[in-house]
């Protein structure tokens, strides 16, 4: 039924395009009938509206992979920067959220850590809608932020890194075996803002696959039980994630390639200081209007990534 609902929004889409054209086209041939100048220039702009419209369902047609449509799970993760590190994790949730806000989308942060002094240690934020997925998947990888710190006394330049993880919200009848024995269960109680407790009784669940040393967490329900049931999502997500990248590493090794998941390959730098410039490293592509993107204008990086991998 999820499935049948997606195909229809997509069809109802395309008719509603193919309708509004065809509109203009009636109101084109009784301008020139009328020679009415002004309702010319309503239906060049009218005109305008649907061809970005055409451009985008077009570009959705490119995810076309088997989770492309489906929710995602996005975890960040502070790396090397200390404190830096931690508030630009709270920078890039703010980013996503915005994101997320203006595509239509349904966010929710299912876990977070506060940092000690600013920022998050890591964060896990549910996305809804169709093709989260599909777009979020280009943001897997190291980010790096260059600026002054505003924690250095000495107001020092400082390079910070966070780490993003996207895995899709596998529905129910994705087949990913868990061994109950294979998993370690911890509850505790939730905590707030600066890592006081929230809540008497212990509803926060953490979860320990052990043979491959995944961890996930949630706390954002109100029972245990619902945090549990969230929790064993994320880790069916993330263990489908670690099956794709088994094959896609496999695949590149046949074809010669080399792949390496480490720290050291920033995919995105954010540099607020000398010069204000962010840049994808994949795709060249970039912008100096920083405000605009850390306010959720990532569109054109995720857009020029997805064009870049046609054909891989």
């Amino acid at each position: 039924m999820q499935a049948l609902s997606t195909l229809k929004e997509e069809v109802e889409r395309w008719q509603a395009l193919e309708k509004r054209s065809t509109d203009a086209l009636v109101l084109l041939e009784l301008a020139e009938a009328d020679e009415d100048e002004g309702m010319a220039a309503e239906i060049e702009a009218e005109t305008s509206i649907i061809e970005k419209q055409l451009e985008r369902h077009e570009f959705d047609l490119l995810l076309s992979g088997p989770h492309d449509r489906d929710p995602a799970i996005l975890s960040l993760h502070a790396g090397a920067g200390g404190t830096d590190a931690q508030d630009f994790t709270e920078i890039l949730m703010r980013m996503y959220l915005r994101w997320a806000e203006q595509q239509g989308y349904r966010a929710e942060i299912l876990d977070a850590l506060r940092g000690q002094e600013a920022g998050y240690k890591s964060v896990t934020i549910s996305i809804s809608g169709v093709n989260a997925y599909g777009y979020l998947k280009a943001e897997r990888g190291v980010h790096r932020l260059v600026r002054l710190s505003p924690f250095d006394e000495a107001h020092r330049r400082h390079t910070s890194f966070v780490l993003v993880e996207v895995i899709p919200d596998l529905a129910d009848d994705i087949e990913i075996e868990i061994n109950a024995d294979d998993l370690k269960i911890d509850v505790f109680k939730a905590s707030g803002a600066g890592g006081q407790h929230v809540q008497k009784n212990a509803t926060a669940v953490r979860i320990t696959h052990l043979p491959t040393g995944t961890i996930v967490a949630c706390q954002n329900e109100r029972s245990q039980t619902q945090n549990k049931e969230v929790a064993l999502k994320i880790l069916r997500g993330k263990l489908y994630d670690l099956e794709q990248q088994k094959l896609d590493e496999e695949q590149a090794r046949l074809k010669g390639k080399h792949v390496s998941a480490g720290w050291g390959n920033q995919i995105r730098s954010y540099v607020l200081h000398p010069y204000h410039m962010i840049k994808d490293l994949r795709t060249e592509y970039e912008t100096g209007n920083s405000a605009a993107v850390l306010d959720g204008d990532i569109q054109g990086f995720i857009e020029a990534y997805l064009q870049s991998t046609i054909g891989e």
